[in-house]
């Protein structure tokens, strides 16, 4: 199977152990059979209801790279992200 960084971002703001689950499915379990290991009581194939809004937001240090343009492109420019989570987009 395979984990991207944006997985890893679902799995924080979801509490979801993809990685972990995805390698059970990959030894041939099913989702029925994979136990939650944080409730310990509701299976991988429970979807939760969840309130809140999660963005990833890049780290772009133009206040470090002075002489470095400001134009964004395809290129990566951002050196980190944040993680945000609120209760709506607009809180962002």
């Amino acid at each position: 199977p395979r984990v991207s960084r944006s997985s890893a971002l679902a799995s924080k703001a979801t509490g979801y152990p993809i990685a972990k689950v995805a390698a059970k499915i990959a030894l041939g379990f099913t989702l029925d059979e994979i136990k939650n290991a944080i409730t310990h009581k509701t299976y991988a194939s429970f979807e939760p209801t969840l309130d809140y809004c999660v963005v990833k937001i890049p780290r772009l240090p133009f206040d470090k790279f002075i002489t470095a343009k400001r134009t964004l492109t395809t290129q990566m420019k951002a050196t980190g992200e944040v993680m945000s989570i609120c209760n709506n987009f607009e809180e962002h």
